[in-house]
């Protein structure tokens, strides 16, 4: 009997111990972190979102044909009106709302990016990082 409750109190200060030697290690790492903007990852990082942006928008401008694009969700709206069907017409509506939304900032982070990549050439690839 006293075997079991002294082991049981062993395993419960032994988890103890590791929660609290979990929690420790875990603050230390979050005061380990890298210094400085990440410019270097961003510039490496910098043509593939690019590549990124240039997809979505190609498939928001495409055509009624195309799923996913701002004309197709469109016509859906379009066609819910017409058959009379108000609830569905409306979340439609919604969701071209948001996509339209969506084109925006896609186009705006586009015009930041250029800006991005001109200051990467200027600062080579970011290697003059503040923070290094």
């Amino acid at each position: 009997m006293d075997a079991r409750r002294s082991t049981r109190t062993l395993l419960a200060g032994l988890a103890t111990a590791a929660l609290l030697a979990g929690s420790a290690g875990a603050a230390s790492a979050a005061d380990a972190s890298p210094a400085g903007d990440g410019a270097r990852a961003l510039c490496k990082r910098a043509p593939k979102v690019d590549q990124r942006i240039d997809r979505a928008l190609k498939r928001l401008d495409a055509g009624k044909a195309r799923r996913g694009s701002v004309a197709r969700l469109q016509q859906r709206v379009d066609n819910a009106k017409k058959a009379g069907h108000t609830e569905i017409a409306t979340f439609l509506q919604g969701r071209l709302d948001t996509r339209e939304s969506l084109k925006k900032d896609l186009e705006q982070r586009k015009k930041d990016l250029a800006g991005v990549k001109t200051w990467c050439a200027k600062n080579g690839g970011g290697k003059k990082d503040s923070g290094k």
